[in-house]
């Protein structure tokens, strides 16, 4: 049993250093925003960060190196997700091609191809016909595409992901929302790479909250 206590209290310093650590450098207010109304989290028992993006932003495109990396060193008790953005009608084919590929199970074979063809080449795939005949030349079924595309499936989950953006009050991207709770952009963080470490930061603020 002493060794179990001692673990726990382990943990409970761990985080909080690791929060005090930072306190002085980021604030709320100043760095990130704190939602007044949080948000609903889909992944209980981790700590939920979401980056909000569309793929024809170039500001999505430098960053998405950045966060890839950052990715890869998550702990297990970190979910992170995309959020395809619709903050303008021109960008809504490309938000519901997100979530047509990632309901097909196919996003890792046109995910990159699409925000080079949008962000940098500047491509013309502004229409679900476009968006098909360009995934199929990735190895994506084009009628399957389509199909699912115009799918009850599809369409519900593109409203939920707008409702999430509205509900966040996002009105730029990339954003990051932690555990439905905290919002950092690079215009609050200072700069892209900033803005991982602001959410940093907010993972450890959670991880000391849930130790308590």
């Amino acid at each position: 049993m002493k060794s179990v206590a001692r673990a726990v209290v382990t943990t409970v310093l761990t985080a909080f250093f690791a929060v005090s650590a930072l306190a002085a450098s980021y604030e709320e207010g100043r760095h990130y925003e704190t939602l007044s109304n949080p948000l609903r989290t889909e992944t209980p028992g981790k700590i939920e960060v979401v980056e909000a993006f569309w793929y024809g932003c170039p500001h999505c495109y430098t960053f998405k190196p950045l966060i890839e990396s950052w990715e890869q060193g998550l702990a297990d008790d970190v979910a992170f997700s995309m959020l395809p953005a619709a903050l303008g009608r021109s960008w809504e084919p490309h938000a519901r091609a997100f979530v047509t590929l990632e309901a097909l199970g196919q996003l890792d074979k046109a995910h990159d191809a699409l925000f080079t063809a949008l962000a940098s080449e500047r491509r013309p795939l502004n229409t679900p016909e476009a968006l098909a005949d360009f995934v199929a030349r990735h190895g994506v079924d084009a009628r399957e595409f389509l199909d699912t595309y115009n799918s009850f499936g599809v369409n519900a989950k593109y409203q939920q992901a707008q409702a999430k953006l509205r509900g966040a009050r996002i009105s730029g991207v990339p954003t990051m929302l932690v555990n439905g709770k905290y919002k950092v952009s690079a215009s609050t963080a200072g700069g892209h790479e900033q803005v991982l470490k602001v959410v940093d930061y907010l993972i450890e603020k959670e991880r000391a909250a849930a130790a308590r």
